[in-house]
């Protein structure tokens, strides 16, 4: 596991039980002390975690906690391509199919998916995504307008909003920063959330693609309620009670 990924497990570990301790971390990831306790410090200088004896909590600034693309991409890497390649099962098919593709790094290992194969007309409100299946011999490409946030590449405004709520697609392929059962699926970013939102809404079917270590985080705006969503494709990370737990809340779970 790269470092990557184990500090973000370490931070939604801490906000999903308000302290994680040094000892019980070295054990769940097979590590020294040393090298959870850097970490700690590596979040703690971030300010993401506060350093306490033993241990760490939450910062207060936590649930806004964003972090760009590129710094994104090389977590969960192998998972996510996996995740990609488990979605294609719920692509649309048949002559006019639809299908939009939010933005994030785990849906565009989807894109890379897809890519060459995809004869779907495709809807996205990410720049990387749309430039990578243009480019291709596929389906029709359109990029929703709006203001590019440069964290993420993504559209996002009163435009992308309004262009959504003219669209009915077949399927949404949505990433979400957190998933649990009271919050649904949350993100940092209001303007983010407001561009998904709009995605759940026009879309007849919602596919949910998301590593384990975002099950059990929660963010600051939740932009759809698990009933509002079909699947949740993620990896063999996810605990088996959570995998339960999201079952009994009227999810389908792929473990890819």
């Amino acid at each position: 596991m790269y470092a990557e990924e184990r500090q973000r497990t370490i931070v939604n570990l801490a906000m999903r039980y308000d302290r994680v301790a040094v000892t019980a971390l070295a054990d769940r990831f097979d590590v020294t002390t040393e090298t959870i306790r850097r970490d700690l410090d590596v979040l703690d200088r971030r300010g993401i975690l506060r350093r306490v004896h033993g241990g760490a909590v939450p910062a207060e600034n936590v649930r806004l906690v964003e972090t760009a693309v590129s710094e994104r991409e090389p977590a969960f890497s192998v998972q996510k391509g996996r995740i990609g390649q488990a979605a294609l099962q719920f692509l649309p098919s048949g002559t006019g199919s639809t299908v939009l593709i939010d933005s994030g790094t785990t849906t565009a290992r989807f894109a890379t998916a897809l890519a060459g194969t995809q004869q779907q007309t495709v809807v996205t409100n990410s720049v990387p995504i749309a430039s990578q299946l243009a480019q291709l011999q596929g389906g029709p490409v359109h990029l929703l307008g709006g203001r590019v946030r440069g964290l993420t590449q993504a559209t996002v405004g009163g435009e992308t909003v309004e262009a959504l709520g003219r669209l009915h697609c077949d399927v949404a392929f949505l990433g979400a920063n957190g998933i649990t059962v009271q919050h649904g699926l949350s993100t940092p970013d209001p303007d983010e959330a407001a561009v998904k939102r709009a995605m759940v809404r026009s879309a007849r079917r919602k596919v949910v693609l998301a590593d384990s270590s975002k099950v059990g985080a929660t963010l600051l705006i939740s932009f759809a309620a698990l009933n509002e969503i079909d699947v949740l494709i993620t990896d063999s990370g996810l605990p088996e009670a959570d995998r339960h737990q999201l079952i009994n809340a009227g999810l389908e779970v792929v473990v890819a």
